[in-house]
């Protein structure tokens, strides 16, 4: 007997609350693969912060997930760092991208999805709107943070905040105003709880505490 793979959830009559939700499902990232990130980044003296803003323009629901990298860039913050995780970024965001100094752009490297999950697997949150990098991200069990369009994709439900598919997700969701630019101030706001979380947690030395 055959099944459709988005029907095997009515075949095994899965639930909510039976959903295998493992903290990560994808095995780990090379070693020297990770290492090579590591190395490349540097110092972890900061809130390091992945971002993704914009998805396949050919995506049916694209004009309502995506969004520009000038709308997003209105969560930064300069006490953490930014990486962007953008492949081909639109002609308007990639102008965006190099008028600015503290978005670092390491993309060239991103030949393939392992070197995508070593360099996730080497930052602290992974902030994108509805992409292959958001379900990597959580596949991996990193802290993952979604922006979802007031209509989103039926895997994200409605009305809440986590995901039964991925433990380490939390959704930021329009509202019937349709304004990422809303969403953005959550999420500068939960943000900055986080940079402080960090920051309390550096050595005195790393804090420039004498």
């Amino acid at each position: 007997m055959r099944f459709p793979m988005s029907s095997l959830p009515l075949a095994f009559n899965t639930r909510l609350e039976t959903i295998p939700a493992a903290p990560s499902y994808l095995p780990p990232v090379p070693k020297a693969r990770l290492g090579d990130w590591q190395a490349r980044l540097g110092a972890h003296d900061a809130l390091r912060v992945g971002l993704v803003w914009s998805g396949n323009p050919d995506h049916t629901n694209d004009r309502s997930r995506s969004t520009t990298l000038r709308t997003m860039s209105d969560m930064l913050d300069p006490h953490a760092r930014f990486y962007s995780l953008q492949k081909e970024p639109r002609p308007e965001d990639k102008a965006t991208l190099a008028a600015r100094s503290d978005i670092v752009d390491l993309t060239e490297h991103l030949t393939d999805f392992v070197e995508t999950a070593a360099l996730i697997s080497c930052l602290d949150l992974v902030v994108t709107v509805d992409t292959s990098v958001a379900h990597l991200a959580a596949a991996l069990g990193r802290p993952t943070w979604i922006l979802l369009p007031f209509t989103p994709d039926y895997r994200w439900l409605l009305d809440r905040e986590d995901s039964p598919w991925y433990p380490t997700v939390r959704l930021f969701r329009q509202d019937e105003r349709r304004d990422y630019g809303i969403v953005l101030q959550r999420v500068r706001e939960e943000l900055e709880v986080l940079i402080e979380a960090f920051t309390s947690s550096l050595p005195a030395r790393a804090r420039g505490s004498p």
